[in-house]
């Protein structure tokens, strides 16, 4: 991880060279395997002191307040976020919205969540909040249960999958998009007061969005298991649309931004093999058939990119597949042989680069990071690679504890739990005010964070009677926004630690409802120290 790394799954010739390079693969497990075997050894007798002796229990030695708190705040950008007729409200300067959504094809899709300023549902990044949403749930939802925001954080998530589950009225058919773009970004309104058109997009057998459909089903699946003791009879119609919606994109395979060319200037999609790879991942989690853990054996060869590490986005999902899959491998490949069993030790194996390359202090960590420690990849929308990497480091160092695994092998140093978690420590205190800005890059935390978030409901008062067009005097303003958008991670820092805090500063100022969902994960891993369970089931 010394360079950028790739967001884009390899082209065809590439996956072709990697089926064929099965084979080689296998030999070179099988020496890397004796050779880390060797090294344990030799370390082992040289560092016999790293070698630490792991307890492992559910129980709670306490609550870290600073994140307790500030995972009551961020889960609240998600009412931020809501659209549709608001139940239980929590944000006062918040109110119905989008309730005539869908009505064009008889479907009610007034729920779902605006994804960042503006005031679309997009359905790729939406399905990956609900995915990253459910994960932290099913990891941390006894977290969330201490500090009493279990219920929030399922509420949110319901929002979603209520909008998704409407959005898909058949198989082959899937409502990916409301309003235009091009015509939403032309105004500047509060959500309660637009009037403009909100035509709906699909992706259907002839238009095919494997990526997008892909996605949903994994958000289906992974959202089932977090209501299945809840409400089984909700947890089973997910399941139902996850099985249906990875069918569908799998037989009629394609990118939803090659069939609607239009969101290629806002959610562009960088190939839809990691989504099939993550979606059926997700589907062996919730039910427990074989057949989609062979399925990621066998297109593993074609989209896993297995050796090269990427970053964990709402574009590219390698490497939390990698580290979902590693569960399997940590807690249930004793029952699984063959070429199945191969094929996750590859994964976890990745996973193990894509640690190690976060680890700063690792001969392999990426050179990417500011001087004030963040992991730094592009400028805009910088926080959601370091959020996201540390709430991967952060489930794998747990998955470490849990299943007794006492250190991570990085070309030749060990490693512990530990300093995956500390990894994670420093990266979310970064966010929350340990930078050389001094300020929370998580709106209403702290006493100093960003003013002037790029929001549209935010910015504008309540009482205000502007429309599309008039409404940009709004973001031109030089007030601070009238509305706290409580929760928000905007988009964060340049390389050199700075921030620029305003309104028309969209690379640095605008939140995601996708970075806050990783955010939630971190924070919630955080609150105490605790194992993970061993199944989701």
């Amino acid at each position: 991880m010394g360079r950028i790394l790739q967001l884009e799954c390899m082209g065809t010739d590439e996956k072709l060279k990697a089926a064929r390079g099965w084979g080689w693969w296998l030999l070179v497990l099988a020496i890397a395997t004796l050779v880390i075997a060797a090294s344990y050894i030799t370390l082992g007798r040289n560092f016999g002191h790293l070698n630490v002796l792991f307890h492992h229990s559910r129980r709670h030695p306490g609550v870290v307040e600073k994140y307790s708190d500030a995972l009551a705040i961020a889960l609240q950008f998600f009412d931020v976020q809501k659209s549709g007729k608001l139940v239980k409200n929590r944000i006062s300067w918040r109110g119905d919205s989008g309730l005539e959504d869908g009505q064009d094809a008889n479907l009610d899709l007034s729920k779902g969540l605006y994804d960042a300023g503006d005031l679309m549902k997009f359905g790729f990044p939406m399905a990956f909040t609900a995915t990253v949403l459910s994960w932290a749930i099913l990891e941390y939802g006894d977290h969330m249960k201490e500090v009493k925001e279990l219920e929030n954080a399922q509420d949110s998530l319901k929002w979603i999958t209520d909008y998704l589950i409407n959005a898909h009225p058949f198989p082959n058919l899937f409502y990916v998009q409301v309003g235009d773009p091009e015509l939403d970004h032309k105004c500047w309104e509060r959500p309660e007061a637009m009037t403009e058109t909100r035509p709906l997009t699909q992706v259907n057998t002839s238009y095919p969005g494997s990526d997008v459909a892909a996605e949903t089903a994994a958000a289906m699946a992974s959202a089932s298991l977090v209501f299945r003791s809840t409400n089984s009879a909700y947890s089973m119609l997910l399941l139902d649309h996850a099985h249906k919606l990875f069918t569908f994109a799998d037989s009629y395979r394609g990118s939803y931004s090659i069939s609607i060319p239009k969101v290629q200037d806002f959610y562009n999609s960088s190939g839809f093999g990691d989504e099939l790879l993550w979606a059926a991942a997700w589907l062996y989690h919730a039910t427990g058939d074989e057949s989609y853990l062979t399925y990621v054996t066998v297109e593993g060869n074609f989209f896993a990119n297995w050796g090269t590490p990427t970053w964990f986005s709402w574009d590219d999902k390698l490497a939390g597949t990698q580290v979902l899959l590693s569960r399997v491998n940590f807690f249930g490949s004793k029952e699984i042989r063959g070429e199945d069993n191969i094929a996750l030790q590859l994964y976890r194996k990745t996973a193990e680069v894509v640690m190690c390359g976060l680890l700063s202090s690792s001969s392999s960590a990426t050179s990417y990071r500011t001087e004030g420690g963040l992991i730094w990849v592009r400028e805009w929308d910088a926080l959601q690679y370091p959020v996201a990497s540390a709430f991967l480091a952060l489930v794998y160092s747990d998955y470490m504890l849990t299943s007794h695994t006492r250190n991570l092998y990085c070309d030749g140093e060990l490693y512990e739990p530990m300093d995956l978690r500390n990894l994670a420590i420093m990266q979310a205190d970064y966010v929350l005010g340990n930078n050389p800005m001094n300020m929370s890059y998580l709106v209403g935390y702290g006493s100093s964070y960003p003013q002037y978030v790029h929001h549209r409901g935010a910015s504008i008062p309540t009482d205000a009677k502007t429309g599309c067009s008039d409404g940009f005097m709004w973001l031109s303003s030089t007030a601070p926004n009238p509305n706290v958008a409580i929760g928000a991670l905007v988009g964060g820092p340049f390389q050199n630690d700075s921030y620029i805090d305003s309104r028309n500063n969209t690379a640095q100022a605008e939140p995601t409802t996708y970075n806050s969902a990783v955010l939630v994960g971190l924070l919630s891993g955080l609150i105490a120290n605790s194992s993970v369970v061993h199944s989701f089931l």
